[in-house]
């Protein structure tokens, strides 16, 4: 594999009559040699209109080839900013505003979502342009050490919080993923994930280039069409989140498609929906642990012939892991702490946040604020966040294990447990689920069946059957935000 620096040497992966990027509405593809020239081109187009290194480009584009080009020049220009499309016009200027954007790129296709990110730019006085900008002229190219991309923590209290990765940290990154894959020129990426997150950005799209290998970039998910994209276009992989896997999984197929692996990620996968995916698809499922903080992924289960185990996301990618006490002392396996991470894609500091920067490392190593046990092989198991724990009249109780006995109940098609004030109690435990619609079941229904699997005081008192679980853009789910979303905590 090519050495890697920055992004721009990402461009340099494959020979220049190769397909990098196929637009599968349009039946479009794009080679290397043209996506190389776009990039280069809007990067100088940048560098000409003033934009200069470290200087902020927002970035607010639906999937698709732009967006690639977009997020590539301008991390090479000055550093890439890319805003969810569908954020309100409130929303866009707060994060233009916090971010410091000098620019904007925005589809010149009209729509809800661009007039809104147009009018909050123009609102702050930050130019827009579109992205079919080009200009000959060269730009002075960035080093390991430059900030390529700013995004934000995705916390479910308090202000947003910058996080600033370097080209360095990047590029570990896209070598892991690489690597823990073992992509080559003959993987198809089927691009599922939204390109204004390092899910989408660095997994499903930089790490493909990186081995000269295709993604496959619809417009937007669409499990109707899932199928007759991977059989026309030869996909190999797809990363998603479990909320996409489970929708795929009520489509048929034919039978003659045929994946190398399916990568889960963003979100906690069931071990019963596992198992159902690798039947239907007749394919490892390879569970992944990652986040924003350290350029994406951080852990793996691995391909076959090594050990993938249902319930844990593998051992550590590209990084160190270690579980830590409240003290920051190292615990054994098998012991449960906070998962903590050391590594070149990890990030050094909150962007002008000290304060979060202080409470974010025990020495060297990042705080993920996550909960997790190491077991003896050294494969890693979530057990929440931090935050999220329950405690319930001293008693510690890990969300995800109550998740998990919800979701192995045969009406069950999601599921997410939270902690509510409770008088006596501390906190009680409460959950949501949304049922199939081809098993009935009621609330009395769910409960006994916990307290079957469970001790008492980790069985829900209260389920709220719901249609629809709310979940960020990336398909977390946020525990607290469910909550208050139900109404279960006051405001």
């Amino acid at each position: 594999m090519r050495e890697l620096g920055t992004l721009l040497d990402v461009l340099d992966a494959a020979e220049g009559g190769r397909t990098a990027v196929v637009l599968p509405e349009a039946d479009v593809s794009v080679t290397y040699a043209d996506l190389r020239r776009r990039v280069r081109g809007m990067a100088g187009a940048l560098h000409a209109a003033g934009v200069r290194r470290g200087d902020r480009v927002a970035i607010t584009l639906p999937n698709g080839l732009d967006a690639i080009v977009a997020f590539l020049a301008a991390a090479a220009a000055g550093t890439a900013a890319p805003l969810n499309p569908g954020y309100k016009f409130e929303e866009f200027c707060f994060y233009l505003a916090d971010t410091r954007a000098k620019m904007a790129i925005v589809s010149s296709v009209e729509s809800a979502e661009s007039s809104e990110a147009r009018r909050a730019a123009e609102q702050a006085d930050i130019p827009v342009v579109t992205p079919e900008i080009s200009d000959d002229g060269g730009f002075p190219e960035p080093g390991p050490h430059d900030i390529a991309l700013v995004l934000h923590t995705s916390g479910s209290t308090g202000r947003p919080k910058r996080v600033p990765l370097r080209q360095s940290n990047l590029a570990a990154s896209i070598r892991t993923i690489a690597e823990t894959y073992a992509l080559s020129p003959d993987d198809v990426s089927l691009c599922l994930m939204p390109l204004f997150h390092v899910h989408g950005l660095m997994a499903s799209t930089m790490a493909t280039l990186l081995t000269g290998g295709t993604v496959v970039v619809p417009a937007r998910f669409n499990a109707l069409t899932f199928w007759r994209t991977v059989r026309d276009y030869g996909v190999t992989w797809y990363s998603g989140v479990p909320t996409m896997h489970q929708l795929i999984l009520t489509r048929k197929r034919s039978g003659d498609e045929k994946l190398r692996f399916i990568r889960s990620c963003s979100a906690a996968l069931a071990p019963g929906l596992m198992r159902r995916m690798e039947e239907y698809f007749a394919a490892p499922v390879l569970e992944a642990y990652g986040m924003t903080e350290a350029s994406h992924q951080m852990a793996s289960n691995p391909l076959p012939p090594a050990a993938r185990k249902a319930g844990s996301v593998g051992p550590g990618t590209g990084v160190r892991i270690s579980i830590r006490d409240e003290q920051g002392g190292e615990l054994p396996s098998g012991k449960a702490g906070e998962i903590c991470i050391d590594g070149p894609g990890v990030i050094c500091e909150y962007e002008n946040n000290p304060e979060a920067t202080a409470k974010s490392y025990f020495g060297e190593w990042f705080r993920t604020g996550d909960q997790g046990i190491l077991d003896g092989e050294g494969y890693l198991h979530l057990t929440g966040r931090i935050k999220e724990l329950i405690i319930r009249a001293g008693e510690n109780i890990a969300p995800r294990e109550i998740d998990e006995v919800l979701l192995a109940h045969p009406a069950v098609a999601e599921a997410v447990c939270f902690g509510v004030p409770h008088a006596t109690w501390g906190e009680e435990v409460e959950a949501a689920v949304v049922l199939r619609q081809d098993v009935p079941a009621g609330e009395a229904d769910l409960i006994g069946f916990c307290r079957v699997r469970l001790a008492d005081f980790k069985c829900p008192k209260k389920i709220h059957l719901v249609a629809s679980i709310p979940r960020t853009a990336t398909g977390k789910i946020q525990r607290l935000n469910v909550a208050a979303a139900l109404g279960a905590l006051s405001p």
